[in-house]
């Protein structure tokens, strides 16, 4: 068994060797996970934590964290599809938010339900909880399933608080309670269309800042002694670029749509921009920001900091869909994640006010951007400096970060 999981892991172009496959094998005969076993290595313990073997095995045979997200992908393949990693909302019991029904009302309906403000929901919410003791479906008061309560999941209501549900189905949520858990973004994948490689030529385009060419030290060594001594300089296009580039980039939630073309882009970028700082943030920007998701709480960047970090002679790029609560904008303690202290408009227009060359990237198709409150709102904040995930939209992009 283990064996084809070895290969399985080959085949994702993960670079595990057999040295290490030996290594995860001994350490299943030593008992280091589950009950020791007399088995042969080569079948697990029968006893053995999906788990507890995962952790090992990604201990044992990936040894460089940039290869996580390959070896979860061929994991779950291999196990076909079994969640490792799944947390329920501490504070509720898991049996309220079990999922028997889903409600869908017609838009008439949806009207009829009185919608809430940001203050009332937030203290109507902290009263449910003291208040409600028992597991409720299809109400419209307490916090359960399946009815037009603003606190539940697989519901609907107009503007309400997401508690336990898998995935957005409405996208009316004000603010999500749930633990997230986000992957990066591969900077190795190749790129795939023709548009992608086109909007890759105009990234090396916009790249070419600075010097056309460059001194190549060992071809002027070269002429310099061919000729008698006498010096013989000689130069080179230049193959690197000098302008600098800080990439903010959303991640998880609706972004998982657009995880493919992201990827694209953040190879594309990785490529071609010798100078190139990126970071993760997820619907908007407050007061920290991350490089790697499975420690984003751990190894947090202040926002501050990235401030007074980068000089302004670098070009900011937002990478987002802009497809959240207005609150999650404008609202201070409006992150799904937490209550943050300041609105996250704040801070989306200090980073502008810092570099003056910036510009929003978002992969959402353009004739919806209409419908879609808050990406008017960053719209605004951007000094309508946003541009879709287009080759056209990238040509426009980048002129604007090159005036």
């Amino acid at each position: 068994m283990l064996l084809d999981f070895f290969y399985t892991l080959r085949s994702a172009k993960l670079p595990v060797s057999v040295k290490e496959y030996l290594t995860l094998l001994e350490a299943l005969q030593r008992g280091v996970i589950g009950p020791r076993t007399e088995q042969g290595p080569e079948q697990p313990a029968s006893g053995y934590s999906v788990d507890d073997f995962y952790y090992l095995a990604r201990t044992a045979l990936v040894k460089d964290e940039k290869h996580f997200d390959k070896f979860d992908r061929a994991f779950a393949a291999y196990f076909q599809g079994v969640e490792l990693l799944t947390q329920g909302t501490p504070e509720l019991p898991l049996d309220w938010l079990r999922k028997n029904l889903e409600l869908n009302l017609s838009p008439e309906e949806l009207a009829k339900i009185q919608k809430m403000g940001w203050d009332e929901l937030m203290e109507t919410l902290r009263q449910r909880l003291e208040e409600q003791k028992e597991r409720h479906e299809g109400g419209s008061k307490w916090i359960g399933t399946g009815g037009t309560s603003p606190f539940g999941a697989y519901g609907q209501n107009p503007q309400g608080i997401r508690i336990g549900q898998e995935r957005n189905r409405n996208k009316s949520a004000v603010k999500v309670w749930d633990q997230r858990a986000y992957r990066d973004y591969d900077d190795s994948q190749e790129l795939g269309t023709r548009n992608i490689k086109m909007a890759l030529r105009r990234l090396r385009k916009f790249a070419r800042e600075g010097n056309v060419e460059e001194l190549d030290l060992d071809d002027t060594i070269r002429s310099t002694a061919a000729n008698a001594g006498y010096l013989d300089i000689k130069m080179v296009p230049e193959r690197h670029n000098n302008v600098k580039v800080l990439l903010l980039m959303d991640v998880g939630g609706t972004m998982d749509e657009h995880i493919a073309r992201v990827e694209e882009l953040f190879s594309a970028c990785k490529t071609e921009f010798k100078h190139l700082e990126f970071y993760y943030f997820h619907n908007c920007v407050y007061d920290f920001v991350w490089k790697n998701n499975r420690r984003r709480f751990a190894e947090k960047f202040e926002t501050w900091d990235i401030l007074r970090k980068y000089n302004k002679d670098y070009k900011l790029v937002f990478v987002g869909d802009a497809t959240m609560s207005p609150y999650e904008i404008l609202q201070p303690g409006g992150s799904v994640e937490y209550n943050n202290p300041e609105a996250g408009a704040e801070w989306l227009q200090r980073l502008t006010h810092a570099f003056p060359h910036f510009a929003w990237i978002n992969p959402e198709p353009q004739g919806v951007w209409q419908y879609r409150q808050s990406i008017s709102i960053v719209q605004q904040i951007m000094q309508q400096r946003m541009y879709p995930l287009t080759l056209r939209g990238l040509e426009e992009a980048m002129r604007q970060l090159s005036k």
